[in-house]
């Protein structure tokens, strides 16, 4: 980003939020099953990785979390405030930025590539995996295998068709929004 060009700047704090919103929105969107919640959170992220960069995807998601952590409803369950991430599913919301951070540079350079950007949406997604397992493992009182069938098992499933779904239709949302998301 050019940080003389102001167009630039209102372009990238517009996109940045309005993904923001899309985050506060689809994120309290969720189904109790236990400790961890189905939840659209990572659908959210995965399509906000094809609209934004690394970096503005990591911001957006910053202010996410920061929104949830004052209290506003925007995490599972329409809940919000500092137990939230503190508590059982805190590991899993943290886990989500290295996920960003590992999804964003590949997406960027091969978003076209459908095949290979799902191989490596799961793969992050297992590293977000692996950060709320140990959280919950250590905020539960559970064992690693208590946590992982708990936290990460009901999920592997609709959290892989959430990968497919974001991987066949976030290049065509790159496309269409390109026009109006590019930050030179």
């Amino acid at each position: 980003m050019n940080p003389n060009n102001t167009d630039s700047k209102v372009r990238f704090l517009t996109t940045t939020a309005l993904m923001t919103a899309v985050i506060c929105i689809l994120g309290p969107l969720s189904l109790p099953i236990g400790p961890v919640p189905i939840s659209l959170t990572n659908l959210a992220l995965y399509f906000t990785m094809y609209i934004l960069d690394t970096k503005r995807g990591v911001t957006a998601y910053i202010v996410y979390l920061l929104i949830g952590l004052i209290g506003l409803p925007v995490f599972s369950g329409f809940q919000g405030g500092p137990q939230k991430l503190v508590g059982p599913t805190g590991g899993y919301l943290i886990g989500f930025i290295p996920m960003i951070l590992i999804i964003g540079p590949v997406i960027k350079r091969f978003y076209k590539k459908r095949v290979l950007s799902i191989i490596v949406m799961e793969a992050a997604t297992w590293v977000a995996y692996l950060f709320g397992t140990i959280w919950l493992k250590t905020s539960a009182g559970m064992t690693f295998q208590a946590a992982l069938a708990a936290g990460v098992l009901p999920f592997v499933i609709e959290d892989f068709a959430k990968i497919v779904i974001a991987g066949i239709f976030g290049p065509v949302l790159r496309d269409r929004l390109r026009p109006f998301t590019r930050v030179e």
